[in-house]
């Protein structure tokens, strides 16, 4: 239930972006939950915190930048 809810939260937030960047990643939450449950989790308590959201996706994502890189080769065709 929880990996459906997250590909359609995901899927939301990526409609307008290319369908090859798409696919690569609905593949990456696919084979990745964990991780982007991680991610989403720290971008939540950093705005609960008061940092507007956009900040704390930046800084989320640049702390997990290794992870989402070899991620993200693992995809690139």
């Amino acid at each position: 239930m929880l990996n459906f809810v997250m590909k359609q939260l995901v899927k939301r937030q990526i409609k307008d972006m290319p369908q090859d960047q798409q696919e690569m990643i609905m593949n990456m939450v696919e084979e990745n939950p964990e991780l982007l449950k991680t991610i989403s989790m720290e971008i939540k308590t950093k705005t609960k915190k008061g940092m507007d959201q956009q900040t704390a996706m930046m800084q989320v994502m640049m702390d997990h930048k290794e992870e989402l890189q070899r991620a993200m080769m693992k995809h690139k065709k």
